[in-house]
């Protein structure tokens, strides 16, 4: 099966916005990593898109922005996806991010009931990754 996701460590958060319960990420580029069954090589590619939470709360202000995410979690429910969000990705309950940057203590929390993820025009592609 083929599958595609966002790899956080190295993506740049532009923004993020507060507008009455709603935060909204926006990565500027995101990396995404693709993968094709059967093969071991993948490529990276890279496109801009928006991490929706609604009925959302922030925890911990964010760094100065824009900044370089490190890794960290995106939880949905009773799954937790480290360093990485699936593509697509939608869910409704406990969801929450939890997000480190680069030359920064401070992380992004939200705390939210919903989550969407809406990536922007197309991906455009950088390299294939080979295994070495």
């Amino acid at each position: 099966m083929d599958s595609s996701s966002i790899e956080l460590s190295g993506s740049t958060i532009e923004s993020i916005r507060v507008d009455d319960g709603t935060v909204t990420v926006r990565f500027s580029p995101a990396f995404i990593i693709k993968t094709i069954s059967g093969s071991v090589e993948r490529t990276r590619w890279r496109q801009l898109g928006d991490l929706v939470f609604t009925a959302a709360e922030l925890e911990e202000s964010p760094p100065e922005l824009p900044a370089v995410c490190e890794g960290g979690d995106v939880g949905q429910s009773v799954y937790t996806y480290r360093d990485m969000i699936p593509l697509p990705f939608e869910g409704r309950g406990r969801v929450y991010c939890d997000l480190r940057f680069a030359g920064t203590d401070r992380h992004l929390k939200v705390v939210a009931e919903a989550v969407r993820l809406n990536m922007e025009d197309r991906p455009y592609y950088i390299e294939h990754i080979r295994p070495t």
